[in-house]
C-alpha cells in the first residue's frame, strides 16, 4: 500500500497539524508492513496557484489525454480549435500540478495536516486540492449528475483549531474548513474520511495540552483498515 503525507501548517515545528499528521503516519507505518511514504510539505514546496493560463493548459492536457468529455471538453476543444495558446510558464505550472494529482492518485491512503485559518484551509492546501481537481481523472459529469472517481482512497485529517467550532459550539457555523474538505473529497468519491481533531490550541496552554493529548489518544488506536 502507498501512503500520501501532506502538511500545510506555516507554524513549523509549533504546528499542532504537523504533529497529529505524523503520528498518524507512525501509527500506520507500525500497524502496515511495508507501507510506502511519501511527504509533501506545502509549505517549504508549493503548488502553483491557478490562473486563466494554466487552469486552461491543465485542461488541455486532461482533453489531449483523452481525460476531458462533455462540455468541458467541447469547449477546450473549441479554444484549441482557435488557436488559443499555452505558453511555456504555464505549461511548467501544468507540470507541477499533474506531479501533485499524480501523486495523489498513485496513493491508497492520504493524511492531511490541516489546521483552520481564518475559519477556512491555508491557501497552500487549497492550490494543492485544486491540483485534484481534475475532470477525467478525479471526478466525471454524468447524464446523472458528477461520479466521483477516487473512492477507493482512504483520507484521514489531522486537524487543529485555535477556537471551539464543533457542534455544540456556537461557533459551528463558522466552520469552513472541515466541512469543506468533507464537501470537496465527498465531491470526487471519498467516503471514508476521518477527521483527528485538536480544538481550541489557542485557549491557553492548558487547553492546548489537554486537546493535544486528546487528538494523540484518538490516533494510538486508529484502525489501519
Amino acid at each position: 500500500m502507498k501512503l500520501l503525507h501532506i502538511d500545510s501548517s506555516i507554524s513549523g515545528a509549533e504546528s499542532v497539524s504537523r504533529q497529529l499528521s505524523a503520528s498518524i503516519v507512525i501509527r500506520f507505518k507500525d500497524t502496515l508492513p511495508g507501507l510506502g511514504v511519501s511527504y509533501r510539505d506545502l509549505v517549504a514546496d508549493p503548488v502553483p496557484h491557478q490562473s486563466p493560463a494554466t487552469r486552461f493548459a491543465k485542461l488541455k492536457s486532461l482533453y489531449e489525454a483523452g481525460a476531458l468529455d462533455g462540455k468541458i471538453g467541447e469547449v477546450v476543444a473549441a479554444a484549441m480549435r482557435g488557436g488559443a495558446p499555452v505558453d511555456a510558464s504555464a505549461q511548467d505550472e501544468v507540470a507541477a500540478t499533474n506531479v501533485a494529482l499524480d501523486e495523489f492518485l498513485a496513493a491508497d491512503i492520504v493524511v492531511i495536516g490541516a489546521p483552520m485559518y481564518n475559519f477556512g484551509i491555508p491557501s497552500q492546501l487549497k492550490a494543492w486540492i485544486d491540483c485534484l481537481a481534475a475532470p477525467g481523472k478525479t471526478f466525471s459529469y454524468t447524464a446523472t449528475g458528477v461520479e466521483g472517481l477516487a473512492g477507493s482512497k482512504r483520507v484521514i485529517v489531522a486537524s487543529s483549531r485555535g477556537g471551539f467550532y464543533s457542534a455544540p459550539s456556537p461557533m459551528a457555523f463558522m466552520d469552513h474548513q472541515e466541512t469543506f474538505l468533507t464537501s470537496f473529497f465527498g465531491f470526487i468519491g471519498v467516503t471514508d474520511i476521518t477527521f483527528v481533531r485538536a480544538e481550541g490550541v489557542n485557549q491557553g496552554p492548558e487547553q492546548r495540552q489537554r486537546a493535544l493529548e486528546s487528538a494523540l489518544a484518538e490516533i494510538a488506536v486508529l484502525k489501519a483498515a
